[in-house]
This record gives C-alpha cells, structure tokens and sequence, in this order.
C-alpha cells in the first residue's frame, strides 16, 4: 500500500493513465489535460479523506466526490466532464488489473438533480394546509388528504389507492402498496392521525353511498377519488395559499425526504418510508439537502 506522504498523482496512476488516453485512446491534448485536472481533484480529495490507492475507493466515495465538486460551484458541463473522466479511468484501472470492479457506473450526471422539482419549505407547508378553510363543504376530507400524504411521503396513487383500513390510527402508520404492489408500513405524526380520524367521524360516513369500495378518499359523488381529482384539490389549494412554485402531488413526497433529512434523519430509514428499492434511489435527496444549506449559507453569511 502506498504511504501517508505519497505522491496523489503517483499513488492513483495519473502519469499511466495519460499515457493511455494519449496511445491507446488517441485523446486530444486537450481532453488529456481535462482529464488531468479532474483526476488530479480526485486524488488530492481521496487522500484528504485517508483513502491511498485507487482499489480503496468505492461508490460512496465517488458519489461524495461529485457533491464535493457540485458543492464548490463546479458548472453542470464541467461536471458532466468529470464523470466522463472518472468512468475512462475506470476503464484503464480495469485493463491494467488495478481494480476487479467499476464503482462508476451508476454515477449520475447534473442534469438528473436538476430534473428534481421544487421542495416547499416547513412554512410553505404549514400555509398550504392551513389554506384549507373550515367553510370548505369537503374541508375535513382535504385537511386529511394533504396533511397524510405529506407525513407518510405518499405517491399520488398511493394516497388516493389507501383503503380505510389501511389507516391503523392506534399504532399511527399507514400500510402501502407501493409500485409492484410491494407492501410497506410507514410512520405518521400526530396531526395527520388527528386529521384523519375528524374525517372519517365527521364527513366520510356521509360521503358513503355504497360505492365507495371500501377507499379511504372519496368525491362528493362518493366514490373513490381519483388521481386527477386529488391534484386538483391540491392546486386549489396551493392558490389559496399564495405558494408560487410549482407543486405537483409528488413535490409534497419530496417535501417529506427533504425534510427528514435536514432533521438529521438516516437515509436507509427514508429509504424505508419511500420504499425505494435501491438506496442510490434516495441519494439525490441529500443533494436537495446540500442546495438548503447553500442558499441558507448565501443569505445569512455576511460573505455569503
């Protein structure tokens, strides 16, 4: 293993790994310089973080890595660059049998994140449910629909497809079919039980009219809500709240991880909640996380 004090370009092979992009990938001078510069970041940041040789360094480590460039303002092309450079180097440690697998795959570009639609703020979620007035004929049912859709970080389909005895009020959790019919159990606070429990006292058993089929959510109709019914409730009350983002059904899911998250949350444990099936899944919401902490930095730090 190579020491403490080595030399980072040495220790991960930059000088063999020009040689490779120049002989055996016919690469530009230029390209050979880029990849230089985004190698070079790479091996002064592994070190940094007692990680010696290339063999040592795994996914986790990669995906940090593109934060920590992502995090110092690194443009989306330069960054689109320097994942390219990674998975080239990746290629040349495997020829050379420097390392037997490659952590770079499922690396993903800037353009993922920014795909991502906007997160409301604790107060911007406080105001859309406090927008649902008690004048409103169907406002018990609302109230319930947005405060448990957000305390359990629901799917559209998920939260209009619960059944009432999917709602376990005594043990406070919700059971899911998520996407494959996978079952889940997930956690809901005080007042999304709360809710819930007005609604279904005070307004469902006069919605009932024997179509309901046994759905938690039901129209003025009486029969089950539907996904485009749930959304236009929400716009409505995004409106009347005076929330200008965009907010879609989902956008309260990603309220919910983003959330979590910034309260110290572990992300296996949103990964449970969400149920995604793959934790790579769930990783984007730590970048969501980090954009808070930038903008928060930017408009509090008197050098921000």
């Amino acid at each position: 293993m190579t020491g403490a004090g080595a030399d980072p370009a040495r220790a991960f092979l930059l000088e063999r790994f020009e040689e490779f992009l120049l002989l055996e990938q016919g690469a530009s001078p230029r390209t050979i310089a880029a990849y230089r510069t985004d190698l070079a970041r790479l091996a002064d940041w592994a070190v940094r973080h007692d990680v010696r040789r290339p063999a040592d360094l795994t996914a986790a480590h990669l995906r940090e890595f593109v934060y920590h460039v992502k995090d110092a303002g690194l443009a989306p092309s330069s960054m689109r660059r320097a994942i390219s450079s990674l998975r080239t180097w990746y290629r040349f440690l495997l020829s050379e049998g420097v390392v037997a697998a490659d952590p770079s795959e499922r690396l993903e570009a800037p353009r993922r994140w920014r795909a991502l639609p906007d997160v409301l703020s604790a107060e911007e979620i406080d105001r859309l449910i406090g927008a649902v007035g008690l004048d409103e004929p169907l406002c018990f049912r609302d109230r319930a629909m947005l405060e448990l859709a957000y305390s359990a970080g629901l799917r559209v389909s998920e939260w209009t497809g619960l059944g009432v005895a999917d709602v376990v009020l005594d043990a406070m959790v919700v059971r899911v079919f998520g996407k494959g019919g996978k079952e889940r159990l997930v956690p809901i606070g005080r007042q999304a039980a709360g809710a819930v429990a007005t609604y279904l006292r005070e307004l469902r058993p006069r919605l009932e009219r024997g179509a309901g089929t046994g759905r938690l959510f039901l129209n003025a109709r009486g029969t089950p809500l539907s996904r485009m019914g749930a959304w236009g409730i929400l716009r409505k009350y995004v409106e009347a709240a005076g929330i200008t983002k965009t907010v879609t059904p989902h956008t309260l899911r990603h309220s919910f991880a983003t959330h979590l998250l910034q309260g110290g949350a572990d992300l296996r444990a949103v990964q449970e909640m969400l149920g995604h099936a793959d934790i790579s899944t769930t990783q984007v919401y730590t970048h969501i996380d980090r954009e808070h902490l930038r903008q928060v930095h930017r408009q509090h730090h008197p050098r921000g």
